[in-house]
């Protein structure tokens, strides 16, 4: 009988100008590319020029952080704060009514069915904590020449938190990126993608009523439950072709 290692999960405090945010449930990976990618979904930056300081101690669980000098803390962090769902549970600042005032999405690449199922397989075999653990969540994102970038976390939140962190401080130009989950999209998962301006998403599981709403609103193609041959889209504006044989099961929840 083969066994699996456990995923790991530790507490990590993030402090930005010496204010502390939160304690989060973190896996200890790409931790730098998590906190660019969580300021930048959360409005505390809009680039990665934005961090002037940050040190990662992962001995103690500390993440200090040091913005601009204009960043305005105190009216950052005056803001009701809401937990986040599921597995490595996190906070956000952004409520459904601040999230409907991102931008629409106007640009994207159109994408086969057929390429999102290949990458979402190329995907499964490129995460190497879940293969280790079967107990992880993993985000991907897909380039122009369909290299793949790989990044994973205990909290599928916290996996988009950090590819997001790496495109933004590779300077990558999300219109020319498919955006891949293992994780359920909900609400806030949506939120995140929508800052950064993906066009496309794709999960190997569901998405939530209020993400497909939020979706429709910001003109968001959300595919769920890339698996095989088979596929839910959620939401239709000519960016992904169903180019399968097998034909892809639709439904319209909203």
């Amino acid at each position: 009988m083969n066994r699996k290692g456990c995923p790991e999960e530790y507490p990590i405090t993030l402090v930005v100008n010496d204010f502390e945010v939160a304690v989060f449930q973190l896996t200890k990976f790409d931790l730098e590319d998590w906190v660019y990618g969580y300021l930048f979904s959360e409005g505390m930056i809009d680039q990665a020029s934005d961090v002037e300081g940050l040190i990662v101690d992962e001995d103690s669980g500390m993440i200090n952080v040091t913005l601009s000098s204009d960043f305005d803390t105190e009216m950052m962090f005056s803001k009701k704060k809401h937990y986040t769902a599921g597995c490595g549970r996190g906070v956000t600042f952004f409520s459904m009514t601040d999230v409907k005032t991102f931008n629409k999405v106007v640009v994207g690449k159109t994408y086969q069915l057929s390429y999102l199922l290949k990458k979402r397989s190329e995907f499964s075999k490129n995460s190497p904590l879940y293969l280790e653990t079967g107990g992880m969540h993993g985000a991907c994102i897909v380039n122009e020449e369909g290299e793949i970038t790989v990044r994973e976390d205990i909290g599928r939140h916290n996996a988009v938190d950090k590819i997001i962190g790496y495109a933004l401080r590779n300077e990558l130009d999300p219109s020319t990126l498919l955006l891949l989950t293992t994780g359920r999209v909900s609400y806030e998962m949506l939120s995140k993608a929508a800052k950064f301006g993906f066009a496309v998403i794709g999960s190997r599981t569901a998405a939530t009523k209020q993400a497909i709403q939020l979706a429709k609103y910001l003109n968001i193609e959300v595919v769920g439950y890339l698996r095989g041959k088979m596929a839910i889209p959620y939401t239709s504006f000519g960016r992904v072709v169903n180019d399968l044989e097998v034909r892809a099961l639709e439904i319209h929840p909203v």
